[in-house]
């Protein structure tokens, strides 16, 4: 039997359970659409429309410039891929396999240069993980801290993994010139490729962005349905109990299953329901952190659909999924103990996200706080790149030959 033939019988299955249990189906849906409208929608939106005006205005090149010495020689990247992991690092999945997918299509990333990037870049947020996650389904600030923490290292061992994935890679920038004359040089370059008057760049950004949300909606609403309908099926029982079977071996409470089937499907339900578990608080926060770094089919759908129009195979971004699951959870586990004083040390330094009104406020509370941390890495990034610049113009004094 064809894939395509495979597909349309599963297909085919879901839609039938869905009739026959239209209630649970209804109710799932309702669920995802609350999701996607309190937590995703407001969350990615002022991130989206940022990344659409500074890939439309060019800054992504003169950053790119400005990073090529750090992104190439530490994870084979060149330096307009230091934008896709901070951006992704900061609002979340799915922007930054979105990001990816656009550097694919103008070529400024290689096929194997853009499967590293998407694997590194796609990460979940700080709003997330500590509003949601920590503050709302475990009720710990300082956890959801720790959680960003295992996730952010989990995220920087893939980027070092990856390097490992070989493949033609674009040439090196060449300097000419003083270094951030360079980089104007290519933020100029970049503007009179684009061409398009600011109007129409914010414009293309919001339709762009809001076409986008409207997927990311679509994708978060149908896996609910899926997880929810096969669930009650039953069908999933029989794996229930061999993942409960192998828990119990590694340690862990066998009750976990439920969470690692459901965050199969989709994050934010495994985190839920592993967050409801008996288990232990560190076995809950482990398993919960291997699913968010996993971050489920319904993540991987809306990267997969973010990279379309690319030849960048779907292979190495699951291994990358897979490895930052792994990542994270055990990192998750070592600082819930041995290593636990390193989330309290850092805990005053994070940028604060006002978790506790994101959570429990409306659409605009929500958004305003997503505002403020966009504007937040805007700033970040602005004081990063001139410390960047200002040592390497120190350098170059200190070493220009004397006549």
């Amino acid at each position: 039997m064809t894939r395509s033939r495979i597909l349309a019988v599963i297909v085919f299955l879901v839609a039938a359970m869905t009739v026959v249990f239209p209630e649970t189906a209804f109710l799932a849906s309702l669920e995802g659409l609350k999701l996607w409208f309190e937590i995703v929608l407001p969350t990615l939106l002022p991130f989206f429309i940022m990344a659409e005006l500074l890939m439309g205005l060019g800054v992504v090149h003169f950053i790119g410039s400005l990073l090529e010495p750090v992104m190439r020689p530490l994870f084979r990247l060149p330096g307009v891929g230091g934008f896709a992991v901070a951006m992704g690092i900061t609002a979340g999945y799915p922007l930054g396999a979105k990001i990816t997918g656009e550097l694919a299509r103008n070529k400024s990333l290689t096929q194997v240069e853009a499967e590293r990037l998407a694997g590194f870049a796609t990460t979940a947020g700080p709003l997330f993980l500590i509003g949601a996650v920590g503050l709302g389904m475990f009720g710990q600030q300082e956890l959801g801290v720790t959680l960003l923490i295992a996730h952010w290292l989990g995220a920087l061992c893939v980027g070092f993994c990856l390097r490992l994935h070989k493949g033609p890679e674009s040439p090196k920038i060449k300097r000419e010139g003083s270094y951030l004359g360079q980089a104007v040089k290519a933020l100029d370059k970049a503007r009179r490729s684009d061409g398009r008057p600011f109007g129409r760049v914010f414009s293309d950004a919001v339709r762009e962005t809001v076409q986008s949300m409207l997927f990311i909606g679509g994708c978060i609403m149908f896996f609910s349905v899926l997880v929810q309908v096969i669930s009650a099926a039953g069908i999933l029982s029989p794996v229930k109990t061999v993942i409960g079977g192998l828990l119990h071996l590694i340690g862990f409470d066998a009750s976990l299953a439920d969470a690692l089937l459901h965050g199969f499907f989709e994050t934010t339900l495994g985190a839920q329901t592993a967050s409801q578990s008996v288990a232990s608080l560190g076995a809950k926060a482990s398993i919960a952190s291997l699913i968010i770094g996993w971050s489920g089919l319904s993540v991987q759908m809306q990267a997969a659909t973010m990279l379309s129009g690319t030849n960048v195979r779907f292979k190495p971004f699951l291994y990358a999924r897979i490895l930052h699951g792994l990542f994270s959870g055990i990192f998750t586990a070592l600082l819930l103990g041995p290593i636990s004083f390193v989330p309290a040390s850092f805990k005053q330094a994070l940028p604060a996200v006002s978790t506790s009104e994101y959570l429990n406020g409306n659409f605009a509370v929500r958004f305003l706080a997503s505002a403020r941390l966009a504007t937040s890495f805007l700033l970040i990034l602005v004081i990063i790149l001139s410390v960047v610049w200002l040592l390497k113009r120190m350098i170059y004094i200190s070493f220009r030959p004397r006549t």
